[in-house]
């Protein structure tokens, strides 16, 4: 008897959206309960907007944003798809649980818990690998149109903005919701379904 596939799973983030982070963390205790494949894959918040009408306040986080997009992206191409999580959470972990703001701290300090080369900093200041961030980005957000934002899932043939939840599910109600919003959007009709956010990201 063979053993089964594991689900496949791309998931699509920008490491400065709160949001995404939140989603992360249900798609990381999913993985405990359910045989799931994640790649992680980087967008960009400051693509996404760059041709938009958006706030003076918005658009000035995007340079910061940016940045971080960008380091992802070169440590992909220099050193493989296997550092993308890792330094995701590394990123993730400082910007929003650790609440810092400063990409001079978050940066050095996450490059380093992933055992990777200070250097590697510079990157984040460069367009050097604009090229492969920005067709990352429109590989996730052309699946799910450009109304939407960060994360993107996307499971075989089937791709979803969201969802966006706060805290992020434990356990049977992590693997509850996963089973509702993948039945929900493997319809060939459904598009959407939302309400008013009622709390801020809440990460413990």
């Amino acid at each position: 008897m063979s053993e089964s596939t594991p689900t496949a799973v791309d998931f699509w983030f920008d490491p400065s959206c709160p949001w995404a982070w939140m989603t992360s963390r249900w798609v990381d205790e999913v993985a405990t309960h359910r045989d799931i494949d994640v790649t992680w894959h980087i967008m960009s918040l400051a693509v996404l907007n760059e041709d938009q009408d958006v706030s003076d306040d918005y658009r000035a986080f995007f340079p910061r944003a940016l940045k971080y997009t960008r380091l992802v992206a070169a440590v992909e191409q220099r050193h493989g798809q296997q550092y993308v999580k890792p330094l995701y959470d590394a990123l993730g972990t400082r910007i929003h649980p650790g609440k810092s703001t400063d990409p001079d701290a978050v940066i050095p300090a996450a490059l380093a818990e992933v055992g990777l080369d200070a250097s590697l900093a510079s990157f984040a200041d460069s367009d050097a690998y604009d090229e492969p961030m920005r067709a990352s980005h429109f590989d996730g957000i052309n699946r799910v149109g450009q109304d939407v934002g960060t994360p993107v899932i996307a499971i075989g043939d089937v791709a979803f903005f969201g969802p966006v939840i706060s805290p992020a599910p434990k356990g049977d109600e992590a693997v509850a919701l996963w089973d509702g919003v993948v039945a929900a959007a493997s319809y060939p009709g459904f598009f959407e379904l939302k309400r008013s956010r009622t709390v801020e990201p809440q990460f413990d």
